[in-house]
């Protein structure tokens, strides 16, 4: 089958004109009618959390999924096997939720490492308690991380996630590196009026302890929908910020990557502004996101959903996953659709979906 891809997308995140492709049964990736190839896996492990940061959910918390509604281990376990070894996937990240809650997290790690194809292995956190499992992840086959810093300073800390642990991130940020989770990568949200001042100092920070910073837009993804387009802190500003402090030199090669990279006063330090709202990356998007209870969700901000975990306990086949999986990819939107005036917020908040 020859597939056209997407041409470059426009200046709303859609892609501006698309060749439609059209699907066989001997497709075996996990591709999109705009020819775009999910390739690289986020799989959330519960939707709990230890922290409540303000853009995220309300101070009470959530109310979290039941027990007997989240995925087994085994069950996790043989749906990531089926995307590696039959669908293409190349790079499976375990997200939350907070995904250190996970106890077996290690033990999952360990047995998606041992797959055939050995993908390549990453996980977003908070940190909170990455101080006591970084070891044993590295160990188990972790290849890196993804902490979630919005800040250095403990106070603003405090009032964004509501919990005084700033200390505990640190620790935790410093144990990934001397276990050799590499490249530590941050991801710091701004808010206005909160912690956007603090970014010159957070990445001065970064830069001494040889961690890479990526600056995230604000997107509309938080359980209260309280999202305000005119209150985000645009990844413009955020180098305007930056601009004030560094000079930035942006890179070449982005890729399918969400983030662009600037060198930091010539290098070799580096700086990424993610623009999910303001400069979406949607024509090259190879992202594909399984959530705890078992769902399949094309785009971050889709509103629907395809059900594996009935599929899972119902004695399907491998095959039959795989199909299912493959038609729930080929569906997927041309684009997220935030700057359409006609837009609806999922009805998950992110902690339920995984980043």
């Amino acid at each position: 089958m020859t597939v056209v891809g997407p041409t470059k997308a426009d200046a709303a995140g859609l892609p501006g004109t698309l060749k439609i492709a059209r699907m066989d049964s001997t497709q075996q990736g996990l591709i999109d009618q705009h020819g775009r190839v999910a390739t690289d896996l986020r799989v959330s492990l519960t939707d709990r959390c230890n922290l409540r940061c303000e853009y995220c959910m309300p101070a009470e918390g959530l109310d979290w999924l039941p027990s007997d509604e989240t995925l087994t281990d085994v069950e996790l376990i043989r749906l990531i096997a089926i995307a590696v070894e039959m669908l293409g996937v190349r790079d499976v990240r375990f997200t939350g939720g907070e995904p250190l809650l996970r106890r077996s997290l290690p033990k999952i790690v360990a047995e998606t490492k041992a797959l055939p194809s050995r993908p390549r292995t990453a996980m977003t956190s908070n940190g909170l308690g990455l101080k006591h499992m970084a070891k044993d992840l590295a160990e188990a086959g972790l290849d890196r991380v993804n902490i979630s810093l919005d800040t250095i300073n403990r106070e603003s800390f405090a009032k964004i996630t509501r919990r005084d642990r700033l200390p505990d991130v640190v620790e935790g940020l410093a144990a990934a590196r001397e276990a050799g989770l590499k490249p530590v990568k941050i991801n710091a949200v701004l808010l206005r009026g909160i912690n956007d001042g603090d970014a010159p100092e957070l990445l001065r920070w970064c830069m001494d302890n040889d961690y890479e910073l990526r600056f995230i837009e604000q997107m509309p993804l938080d359980a209260q929908h309280n999202w305000n387009r005119d209150a985000m802190v645009t990844a413009g500003e955020t180098l305007s910020l930056l601009g004030e402090s560094f000079t930035l030199t942006q890179m070449d090669g982005r890729g399918s990557a969400p983030a662009e990279k600037f060198l930091i006063d010539g290098g070799p330090h580096t700086v990424g502004i993610i623009g999910s709202v303001t400069r979406p990356f949607c024509g090259d998007c190879n992202r594909v996101r399984l959530t705890a209870d078992g769902q399949i969700r094309n785009c971050l901000f889709a509103r629907d959903e395809s059900d594996l975990r009935t599929a899972l306990r119902t004695g399907a086949s491998d095959e039959l996953i795989a199909e299912r999986w493959r038609t729930a990819i080929w569906a997927k939107l041309p684009g997220h659709g935030i700057n359409d005036p006609a837009f609806l917020q999922p009805t998950r908040p992110m902690s339920a979906i995984g980043g």
